[in-house]
């Protein structure tokens, strides 16, 4: 065993001295594995679901409809202006429609970009952080800067959080790479501290910190105030712990850098607001960002612990290991942070950055899962610092037996016991979601087609795997094994299931969005009735009228049967249950098509009118 073990080491040391000596070889593999897990995270089967109710098609469309009339100042979906966002999104989707054509594809693919990019530029921090701290105790440690590298990538691409949004055609991937990258350009700016660019008579901050700006800009057009004031918080913050605020005031110059952010970000804020006035103040400032943080908007109020289980959720299976990397960290001994060369403070950085965005939107009244996105990078670093301890810390990569931290071996029982609970859920999925109305056969087809006990299955592997590793003291691998046992269930049971619910849930829409364009007459109107569903309007180009009641909708064909301008027939698109309760005549309408929990159904209002519903 000795021998095979003293083979392998060989063999791998080989490899990275290979990658030491041929830079070009390092930057193929990396670049290879960002592809690999960045594929897996949000390529696979990208463009095989269709859009999913209800907010990303709200995107999707109105990025359709900038494309087609050219209107690229203000958002419009379904015939209404639409403030919720800035412009960036909806720019980015309308290039795409116009390179990949209108899609599923070209919809997210800003999303999938916008992942990557703050995926590459946190493997590069890491490796160069490693780098420097090789330097700096004289060694050359290259599994160490390699693997603790590809792993923060790894644990950043593949997690529940950053697979969901970056799958999704709306903002909030778009805004975590922005974010997210501003803050590790902050960090490059400050740890390697370069001389200022001078151009002329004029001194600019160095490269990172100017991309810095740039990105913030980027924020502030993608989702608003948010852009700029969550990352100049937590930037602040490092800086006035560090001790370094007027020091990093002089480097980063924030004068000529505010002037950059608004020259780049102003612009669409001025035209938005000169052609739309106080509709566009009072909807996007007042509304979706004022009342946002100090009001419940839309229903979506939650208690204080609530990002705590988002976090816990959507960062896992690693998430079990957040509090003992940020123990790690001992922010609190500041004394120690003051005294540390400025690269060797990623970790605290990391936890300023994790702390702030989860402190800040804890703080806000409105709560939603996507809001703590931007977390989730510093997440990934911090967790990836924790485990770089237990890497090779010599050359010959021999394994030495460690005695891990106290943290670590709790923090490893835990990681079982929630990966058993995890397998328990699956197995018992069915019981515990109950039904859905929209998707009767949902769960049953999940049942039927077996994944949630093969998800159940890998995730029991795991466990027992973890609890292995544990009790033989090897305690490097079980990182691996949670990384290995996440790709196994998306691959087997994650993906699969996101085609049975695109299949159950968003198939009969689109087929029925089908026959609506083809069977549509001129100036029919189409009515949505008891739900809104957003993706209609995408695929089929048209208007829709929502009308909530059935009782309401009885009193607009009503009406509308009674004008002498009237078209000759309404489509309406109704649920189930509410089509029992219009109770309407067999004679007053033409059943077209009937796909899952939706009819399709045509008036004709010559007959509405001659025949008076009951509206009692």
């Amino acid at each position: 065993m000795s021998i095979k073990l003293s083979v392998t080491d060989k063999v791998v040391d080989k490899w990275f001295n290979n990658l030491e000596q041929r830079p070009v070889l390092a930057v193929a593999v990396s670049s290879l594995w960002l592809l690999i897990i960045g594929w897996i995270a949000f390529g696979w089967n990208l463009g095989n679901v269709g859009l999913i109710d209800e907010t990303e098609p709200l995107f999707a469309e109105a990025s359709r409809q900038m494309l087609v009339t050219g209107d690229w100042i203000t958002p419009f979906f379904n015939g209404e202006t639409r403030f919720d966002k800035p412009a960036l999104i909806y720019w980015c989707q309308a290039i795409a429609y116009s390179i990949m054509g209108v899609n599923e594809w070209a919809a997210r693919i800003p999303s999938v970009l916008a992942a990557m990019g703050v995926i590459a530029l946190a493997f590069y921090t890491v490796q160069w952080y490693f780098a420097k701290k090789d330097e700096l105790e004289q060694v050359s440690n290259l599994p160490r800067r390699y693997f603790t590298a590809a792993i923060a990538a790894a644990l950043m691409a593949l997690n529940p959080e950053m697979i969901v949004w970056g799958r999704t055609g709306v903002s909030d991937m778009l805004l975590t790479g922005c974010i997210g990258s501003t803050l590790l350009c902050f960090f490059l700016g400050y740890a390697q501290n370069n001389s200022p660019i001078v151009i002329g008579n004029w001194r600019f901050p160095n490269k990172w910190y100017l991309a810095c700006y740039v990105l913030i800009a980027g924020a502030i057009l993608t989702k608003g105030p948010v852009g700029i004031v969550l990352p100049g918080l937590i930037m602040i913050a490092f800086a006035l712990y560090v001790g370094k605020f007027w020091e990093l005031w002089r480097e980063m110059r924030p004068i000529l850098g505010i002037g950059i952010v608004l020259v780049l970000s102003l612009p669409w804020y001025v035209l938005v607001t000169w052609r739309n006035g106080w509709n566009f103040i009072n909807a996007f400032f007042v509304y979706h960002n004022l009342e946002r943080f100090t009001e419940v908007v839309n229903g979506h109020s939650a208690p204080w612990y609530f990002y705590f289980l988002v976090v816990l959720l959507g960062f896992a299976p690693y998430s079990v290991y957040i509090p003992a990397s940020l123990a790690r960290v001992k922010f609190w001994q500041r004394s120690h942070w003051l005294e540390q060369e400025r690269f060797q403070q990623l970790g605290l950085f990391a936890c300023l950055w994790f702390l702030g965005v989860f402190g800040f939107f804890t703080i806000s009244v409105t709560k939603l899962p996507s809001y703590v996105l931007p977390l989730m990078p510093a997440a990934a670093i911090l967790v990836a610092l924790f485990w770089s301890d237990l890497f090779p810390s010599s050359q010959t990569l021999t394994p030495t037996p460690l005695t891990p931290l106290k943290s670590l071996r709790i923090s490893a029982w835990v990681n079982v016991a929630f990966l058993t609970f995890i397998s328990i859920a699956l197995f018992n999925l069915t019981q515990i979601v109950g039904t859905d109305p929209a998707a009767p056969e949902l769960y049953a087809q999940m049942e039927k087609s077996g994944i949630l006990k093969f998800g159940g299955i890998i995730w029991l592997i795991s466990t027992v795997a973890s609890a292995v590793l544990i009790l033989s003291h090897r305690y490097r691998q079980i990182i691996i094994i949670n990384l290995v046992g996440f790709i196994a269930f998306v691959s087997i049971a994650l993906i699969p299931a996101v085609l049975i619910m695109d299949q159950q849930r968003q198939l009969p829409l689109r087929e029925l969005s089908a026959l609506i364009v083809e069977s549509k007459q001129p100036n029919e109107e189409l009515i949505m009735v008891g739900f809104k569903k957003p993706t209609v309007t995408f695929y089929t180009h048209q208007n829709v009228n929502y009308i909530k009641f059935s009782q309401q909708a009885l009193e607009y064909i009503q009406k509308q049967a009674s004008q002498n301008t009237r078209p000759p027939s309404l489509l309406i698109l109704i649920e189930q249950r509410k089509f029992q309760e219009m109770d309407l005549p067999p004679d007053n309408y033409k059943n077209l098509a009937t796909k899952g929990a939706y009819h399709l159904i045509r008036i004709p209002l010559k007959t509405a009118k001659q025949q008076n519903f009951n509206l009692s």
